[in-house]
């Protein structure tokens, strides 16, 4: 097992540093998320086909697992793994965005051939550059994750490094920009661009700096505390996306209440010896795993929740998919790993 650690704390390939320490606590944070993910959108299809109180309980029970992500991204830019130069920022967003495209094709490609909604517009590659699209649209989270990672990077550069990043600053103006610059061609020509997706809400900027602060900070307080306080936030939850808003924005209270006092009770837990080699490999699987996780949700999750009749089997059957579909598209992210495919796949 390597003893190097990986920076990429959020569903991106790793980016080893020699001589440092692994994180097997983020390695199992990181782990826990991914499944996250693939429980909320499994149980999205259980509220589509009617299964609405299993869904949005199982949609509680994952929407931690984007701020953390966020929280992971700022730990790794600003503390765990901070880059050295240019280059190496450059590079770091090369590997999200090499397996951002391919898996954007292969969703377009996938509902052309299939007749999925969306599939028959011309412009849904064109879109896919400015924006998610509907055929891709878990992807949307690295619409806001690349200029996050990008932001921050310029940060430490020029903070840290007290170098002048010439590209990506420039980079990092273009993506600011460009928001009202499609809206000056909306008005000026009559052409209405896509919606532009890159951008980072302030909310996202928060997790980043605070998950980083609190991963990066000695232990704070009895774990059990703060598992207690997940418990109660994400009763709250719950009761707020039942009974007010559903799905619950990410940088409202009660999602924020949750993020951080999980981060709280998984942050510098001892994962044990023999397990650790299988956290770390499943760990650099995630991001391969986030990527390809939609086709066995569609093609498990939605078939299994359109066909139960209403009754208390919902809950188990959202349970059962949920880890099908995870454990699926963890194998075959570690399969392409082992292939030497990660640098196109994820």
């Amino acid at each position: 097992m390597s003893s190097a650690m990986s920076p990429a704390a959020a569903p991106q390939a790793p980016d080893r540093t020699p001589g440092r320490e692994r994180r097997h606590d983020i390695d199992l944070l990181r782990v826990l998320c991914t499944a996250a993910v693939v429980l909320v959108h499994a149980s999205a299809e259980f509220i589509d086909a009617g299964h609405r109180t299993t869904g949005v309980l199982g949609d509680t029970a994952g929407r931690f697992a984007v701020p953390v992500f966020f929280a992971m991204a700022g730990w790794a830019a600003l503390s765990g793994a901070p880059v050295d130069d240019e280059t190496r920022l450059l590079s770091r967003l090369g590997r999200i965005l090499r397996p951002m495209a391919v898996w954007t094709a292969l969703y377009l490609l996938y509902a052309h051939l299939t007749g999925a909604s969306g599939a028959h517009t011309g412009d849904e590659a064109a879109r896919a550059l400015l924006g998610s699209v509907e055929a891709a649209f878990h992807l949307w989270y690295l619409y806001a994750y690349v200029p996050l990672l990008l932001l921050l990077g310029v940060l430490v550069l020029v903070v840290r490094r007290r170098t002048l990043p010439r590209k990506a600053l420039a980079l990092l103006v273009a993506l600011a920009v460009a928001p009202a610059l499609t809206g000056d061609v909306r008005d000026i020509t009559g052409w209405t661009p896509p919606d532009w997706g890159w951008s980072v809400p302030l909310s996202t900027v928060v997790y980043a700096v605070a998950g980083a602060a609190l991963l990066a900070a000695p232990r704070l307080g009895p774990r059990a505390l703060w598992a207690a306080g997940a418990a109660v936030a994400l009763a709250a939850l719950a009761v707020y996306q039942l009974t007010v808003r559903h799905p619950a924005a990410y940088g409202s209270v009660a999602v924020a209440a949750l993020t951080f006092a999980v981060i709280g009770t998984v942050a510098g837990v001892r994962v044990p010896e023999r397990a650790r080699p299988l956290v770390a490999r499943l760990s650099d699987a995630s991001f391969g795993t986030y990527l390809v996780h939609l086709v066995f949700v569609t093609l498990l999750a939605g078939p299994v929740a359109g066909h139960l009749p209403a009754g208390p089997w919902a809950p188990v059957a959202l349970a059962v998919t949920t880890v099908a579909a995870a454990a699926l598209s963890f194998a075959v992210s570690l399969l392409w790993g082992r292939l030497g495919w990660r640098a196109w796949l994820g």
